[in-house]
């Protein structure tokens, strides 16, 4: 009788529209380089802070410039540190004109860093709206770089 069921049911399963099966749109990837210049800002020193805005631009993939705050701590501890920041980023990824947040959360335990750079859910705007990503930095030779994987609804 089970089997007899499924079978009778096979057809209007699979009539089901496209529209109510979740598609998960392909993952992108873009990399290229950017600037960035750190102006120290007035903090609670009783706190044990810095503060910092953030000026970036950003080349290759993503062309954009980005303003932001973060606000960062050391510890006695050589090698020990954390920072927290949020940046607003506009330009273009990918020929897609828009603007995103991206929020930022990095760790340094004792010399081993650990960094989570995420586009801040339902902040892009234009024809980024939907973006979601990750983003990773990389300093090689002085210079920054980026690897950006993000998805972008479908159009």
């Amino acid at each position: 009788m089970h089997r007899t069921f499924w079978l009778a049911c096979l057809p209007a399963l699979l009539a089901i529209p496209a529209f109510a099966r979740e598609e998960t749109p392909p993952m992108h990837h873009a990399t290229g380089s950017f600037e960035v210049k750190l102006q120290p800002q007035a903090a609670r020193e009783d706190a044990g802070l810095g503060r910092m805005s953030l000026d970036k631009v950003f080349s290759g993939d993503l062309s954009a410039t980005s303003r932001g705050e973060m606000l960062a701590a050391r510890t006695p501890q050589e090698g020990s540190a954390a920072y927290v920041a949020i940046e607003t980023v506009q330009g273009t990824l990918a020929g897609h004109a828009g603007s995103f947040v991206l929020a930022h959360r990095g760790l340094l335990d004792r010399g081993a860093q650990t960094q989570a750079i995420s586009v801040v859910p339902d902040s892009g705007t234009g024809a980024l709206a939907g973006l979601r990503g990750e983003m990773k930095i990389r300093i090689e030779g002085g210079r920054h770089y980026y690897d950006f994987d993000y998805t972008l609804p479908a159009e």
